[in-house]
């Protein structure tokens, strides 16, 4: 084997310090200077977007604040809302109850009218008509006709003896 010969030693160790200077410095003047920007970019590129996230995040959290905010005050407004819509169904209510009210009363008492005068027309009839009921059974029985003005004045204080 060429590598184990002692006399090309010198030659190889000569070909290697080269060869791994040129490595070297190629590697430390190119391929690690890469290295480290493209390592220093990602590093950055995370960091903006970490920062970026955390703009986000807080204008996430404002947004749902105010979000939250706007459902409280449409809540509360609707709440207002509907108390006022129902004072005003109450107002309502009691207004209309209170003319129903002041109607029913007008009709009450003009059926109590009614009633009054037909109460009086039927005690007038009444009168009228037992008058005619006594003079014919009075002479029915008797065979002759009664005074009307006798039958009248019984009829009425057997009335005023009623009442």
């Amino acid at each position: 084997m060429p590598q184990l010969d002692i006399s090309t030693f010198p030659s190889q160790i000569f070909w290697l310090t080269v060869t791994f200077a040129a490595l070297f410095l190629i590697m430390w003047k190119v391929a690690v200077p890469r290295i480290a920007d493209v390592l220093e970019s990602r590093q950055r590129r995370i960091e903006d977007n970490l920062d970026k996230a955390a703009e986000f995040k807080k204008d996430a959290e404002a947004a749902i604040e105010a979000y939250e905010n706007a459902i409280a005050e449409a809540r509360a407004s609707a709440q207002s809302t509907i108390n006022e819509m129902a004072q005003n169904l109450a107002t309502d209510m009691a207004a209309q109850e209170a003319a129903l009210a002041e109607k029913l009363q007008a009709r009450i008492s003009e059926s109590e009218a009614a009633i009054s005068d037909a109460k009086t027309a039927a005690i007038s009839s009444i009168r009228d008509v037992a008058q005619d009921v006594a003079s014919s059974a009075v002479e029915k029985l008797v065979g002759d006709a009664p005074d009307a003005s006798v039958v009248g004045s019984a009829i009425d204080s057997a009335l005023k003896a009623r009442s």
